[in-house]
């Protein structure tokens, strides 16, 4: 799944993802893309590489925003029928979000 996330127009600065991406493959890949890779090893791992515990911290922002956005029912359900409409719709919501 992570080859979906890779093949950006504009290359990346970092990366930031879980314990369930920390695969050499996977970091390699990052690498190669010229981004850093912000990847916690495992606990049982027998080498762990370090990582930027602050940028990784930062990743909170967006987790709380789509745990938010799973509240809202609307979105949730995807209630809208096209993908336009959805997209408003998480626009509103961001909207939303950055006034309160």
């Amino acid at each position: 799944m992570f080859d979906a996330f890779t093949g950006w127009t504009t290359d990346p600065l970092a990366i930031v993802a879980d314990k369930a991406y920390t695969s050499n493959r996977i970091r390699r890949q990052i690498a190669d893309e010229g981004a850093l890779a912000v990847i916690p090893s495992k606990s049982n791992a027998r080498k762990p590489v370090a990582h930027d515990q602050n940028l990784y911290a930062m990743r909170n922002i967006v987790e709380r925003f789509f745990c938010k956005m799973k509240d809202m029912r609307r979105l949730a359900t995807r209630f809208e029928k096209t993908a336009n409409s959805f997209q408003n719709m998480v626009y509103m919501f961001a909207i939303r979000c950055w006034l309160n």
